[in-house]
């Protein structure tokens, strides 16, 4: 193994990325930020040799990052950088083994979409129905029904336009939906979102129905 200094180590890396590996000038600032980052860290450790670096100095460098209110997409992309160096520092006898490649990518963040709070959806509702008396057309029986039957039930969008006119039991205020894994559920839904289906199956289905509309409840302009 190479006994050099971390500023020999960064130069050749340079190097490596600008010559071998042919990347954009931005490209090479960026693996060499982290990369100086990194050795900034490992002085803070007390860690003078690139040839002592462990996985455990690579996951306290990110998580320090982390603390300091770092996104996870910029540590994601500051996990791949240093996988990059460490591989090819083992591979040019720089270190005994390349300990990124058990380096974990932290998983990018996943943030709930807002929902309409009970206030808001009533009130979008209502903007429904006023279109209804409104307009009077098929489209808006339509839409009118499928958002009283989104609020009522909870159902997907996508359990609710595979709906089939036997899916629905009148009598007991259910509708019978197919879910992931070809899961079958059957929910209720309320007085509201009833009578918004009924009007849409007596005056508004009918006028969009063509005889390859089958037996789907919700029908598009085109009919299916």
């Amino acid at each position: 193994m190479s006994s050099v200094s971390n500023l020999d180590v960064v130069t050749a890396f340079q190097r490596h990325l600008e010559a071998e590996r042919n990347l954009a000038a931005h490209s090479v600032r960026a693996y060499m930020g982290d990369l100086e980052s990194l050795i900034s860290h490992l002085d803070l450790l007390g860690v003078e040799s690139i040839s002592q670096l462990e996985l455990s100095h690579l996951r306290s460098w990110l998580a320090t990052m982390q603390v300091k209110g770092g996104a996870r997409t910029s540590l994601s992309r500051r996990a791949v950088s240093i996988r990059l160096f460490t591989k090819w520092a083992h591979k040019n006898g720089f270190t005994p083994t390349d300990v990124g490649v058990s380096l974990a990518t932290p998983k990018s963040h996943r943030t709930l979409p807002e929902v309409l709070d009970i206030a808001n959806a009533t009130l979008a509702m209502d903007a429904l129905a006023t279109r209804v008396g409104e307009e009077e057309t098929p489209e808006a029986l339509r839409d009118c029904a499928m958002v009283e039957i989104l609020y009522a039930s909870g159902a997907r969008v996508s359990e609710l336009c595979g709906l089939d006119l036997s899916d629905v039991d009148y009598e007991r205020q259910t509708i019978r939906v197919l879910g992931k894994g070809n899961k079958e559920r059957t929910i209720p839904i309320g007085n509201p979102a009833m009578r918004a289906l009924k009007a849409w199956l007596k005056e508004g289905r009918e006028p969009l129905a063509k005889s390859e509309s089958g037996n789907a409840i919700f029908l598009g302009v085109r009919g299916k």
